[in-house]
């Protein structure tokens, strides 16, 4: 019993420690958020009052300004944020005149759809295609591929949604150019996949090709192994060796990279969603720096930061489960 308790131990020291290395990083993610959102010259009267503001007397505002706590130093203001969202109060959006929460979970199942879809068919495609460029190495199909996908990997986003805008919604009108769904058809699946294709295929190109790429070297790396020639010497045809074992074998570093790859893509959804006014979570944190929501703000920082941390860390543990020399 008592080896097993000296055994167990360093795994719960391991994940103690990975779990206050993620809450330091998010509470210094916080004081950093809040602090320089304080220091905009933006004025967040304008985003709670609107037009009126500017009929606002400089007594009337400086009421305001008390009413909002922005008269009170930085400081006070973080402790006094802190003391709420502990609570599960994270305050009221100056823009929406809402719950924060309640505004978020609004739009954050529109990006879950986007992000999430072209996450999958991202990695799906690329595991595809990095494939059938290692198992054709140094045929015309991979040396095509290899140009095509180096070149379109280097179009911006917003410049391939821009072009893609162009043709189908300007020029040949089959495609919506904005928005999640057409007024009135909310409920309609159909017309809900039609507002997703084109945002969706800029996130897929913009990524897929790059992950691809990291998948077929790995592969090719792994047919040089001494396994492979002793396959071969079994008589395995290659197709098998690749599938049964190569495949197999780059799994745990495919998987750590499908964990680190997660802020990649969300930072590039968040993109696409401003591109094409999708109301998901990019246009909010757009709209909230913009309008310094003060409170959706810090929310929406802090929520992109936690899935930014929590992805690394995850790819971390993973790369040093597979490798322990990486071990920090």
């Amino acid at each position: 019993m008592i080896n097993n308790d000296k055994k167990i131990k360093p795994g719960i020291l391991y994940f103690l420690k990975k779990f206050a290395i993620f809450v330091l990083s998010v509470i210094i993610l916080s004081v950093i958020v809040f602090w320089i959102s304080r220091l905009t010259p933006t004025d967040p009267l304008q985003s709670y009052y609107g037009e009126r503001t500017e009929k606002m007397t400089v007594e009337q505002k400086a009421a305001a300004r008390e009413k909002l706590g922005l008269n009170d130093p930085i400081p006070v203001q973080y402790v006094r944020w802190i003391e709420e969202a502990v609570r599960g109060d994270f305050g009221i959006s100056y823009k929406y005149k809402q719950p924060v929460l309640a505004v978020i979970q609004g739009r954050a199942g529109n990006t879950i759809i986007l992000g999430g879809i072209g996450f999958l068919l991202t990695f799906a495609g690329a595991l595809a295609v990095g494939m059938l460029c290692a198992r054709h190495k140094g045929s015309i199909f991979d040396r095509i591929m290899c140009k095509a996908g180096t070149f379109s990997s280097c179009i911006p986003e917003f410049w391939l949604a821009l072009v893609l805008i162009l043709l189908f919604c300007v020029t040949w009108k089959i495609l919506p150019s904005s928005g999640a769904y057409t007024i009135g058809k909310e409920s309609s699946p159909a017309d809900r996949i039609r507002h997703l294709i084109l945002p969706m295929l800029v996130i897929v190109l913009g990524h897929l090709w790059y992950y691809a790429y990291m998948i077929r070297n790995m592969l090719i790396d792994e047919e040089k192994k001494d396994y492979v020639l002793l396959c071969r010497s079994k008589g395995l045809k290659r197709n098998q060796i690749m599938t049964r074992h190569c495949l197999r074998n780059i799994l745990p570093e495919y998987i750590s990279m499908m964990a680190v790859s997660v802020p990649h893509i969300l930072g590039g959804t968040y993109i696409v969603e401003m591109v094409f006014s999708y109301p998901g979570l990019g246009t909010l944190s757009y709209e909230s720096a913009r309008y310094a929501d003060y409170n959706m703000l810090m929310v929406m920082c802090l929520l992109t930061g936690i899935i930014v941390i929590f992805s690394n860390m995850l790819g971390q543990i993973i790369s040093e489960q597979i490798d322990p020399r990486v071990h920090i």
